[in-house]
């Protein structure tokens, strides 16, 4: 790292460094203690670009929009900061593409949790509402509301960071403080959803007769590939997001001049790679292909029709969607 006690008699430069070029100021000076790799930021904006093309066709084509939401959500939020980077590489000084990096590739991962729990109220119609402790609506009300919150708190932090004045120290460490009780939450989140879904798992595994009689017809459609890459893809897809997100408390944490937040190997391999993965991983077991177009066919409703058995307004798929993903 590049030591923070060097004098620099540019004031002008040196009050803001937004004027500042390569050629005209020290790195000491800069957004980061490095220059961003040119190459290794296109490679993934570019990965993340066609992700997000192949989730566009997927999505409209198989109709599962509250998927596609999460997906574009996050994968939009990922090619805006590595932009960010780009730009960055060319000029290490301006803070805009800095917060551009900060705040887009900070949030993007709640999008594409969010897009992992609506598809596992979705998973346990198909097994049968006994399979699971909750309700399939439980999971994606309880985990999209924490992902919600996670969002609105790491958001709030990059705000606070971006409006804080050069010399307010006070504000900036608040808004990085804030983006970490965030990125924690989301942690703590997905590790519970995680545990759920394990649950889930051991349930069916160690007790069949749960499998109700209607989503026993559908032994067949769980036994195909597709449905176990599905499955195996989305728990995948979690861990590499918590591991991501691990990551990057520790790196906040450190603050901005720390030797994680200054390590860009470290930051290609935990916040690219890892999110790289993850989206190809959703992408590959897209639960439109497995659930072949009946997706909405998973829909809960928030009100119970009189008379209905409290498990059957909990998993409302119709007979005939039941007898359509059989044939």
């Amino acid at each position: 790292m590049y030591p923070k006690n060097l004098t620099f008699t540019n004031q002008t430069l040196a009050n803001d460094t937004d004027l500042c070029t390569l050629d005209t100021c020290p790195m000491y000076l800069a957004n980061f203690t490095y220059v961003p790799n040119l190459a290794g930021n296109v490679l993934y904006a570019a990965i993340f670009g066609i992700i997000l093309v192949a989730q566009i066709y997927l999505g409209i084509r198989k109709r599962t929009w509250g998927y596609l939401a999460g997906m574009f959500g996050g994968l939009i939020l990922e090619i805006i900061g590595y932009a960010g980077r780009i730009q960055l590489h060319f000029n290490p000084f301006p803070f805009d593409p800095f917060l551009e990096n900060l705040i887009c590739l900070t949030i993007a991962p709640a999008f594409l949790s969010a897009a992992i729990y609506l598809t596992l109220g979705r998973v346990i119609v198909i097994y049968g509402a006994p399979v699971s402790p909750l309700k399939p609506r439980t999971y994606s009300i309880l985990f999209v509301s924490c992902d919600f919150l996670s969002l609105v708190l790491q958001s709030a932090g990059g705000a606070i960071t971006a409006m804080a004045d050069d010399g307010d120290k006070s504000a900036h460490d608040m808004g990085i403080n804030i983006m970490i009780a965030g990125l924690i939450f989301q942690v703590a989140s997905l590790v519970v959803f995680m545990a759920l879904c394990a649950n889930i798992w051991n349930r069916i595994r160690r007790h069949p007769d749960l499998v109700s009689e209607d989503s026993a017809k559908l032994s067949a459609l769980r036994r195909t590939l597709m449905w176990r890459v599905m499955m195996w893809a989305l728990a995948a897809a979690t861990i590499f997001i918590i591991v991501r997100s691990i990551f990057r408390v520790a790196e906040l944490w450190g603050g901005f001049n720390g030797s994680l937040a200054n390590n860009e190997a470290l930051f290609m391999v935990f916040e690219g790679a890892m999110l790289v993965m993850a989206c190809s991983a959703l992408t590959l077991g897209h639960p439109g292909v497995c659930f072949d177009g009946h997706w909405a066919d998973g829909n809960w409703t928030f009100k119970t029709k009189r008379g209905e058995k409290d498990e059957e307004a909990a998993v409302p798929l119709k007979q005939r969607s039941i007898t359509a993903l059989c044939a």
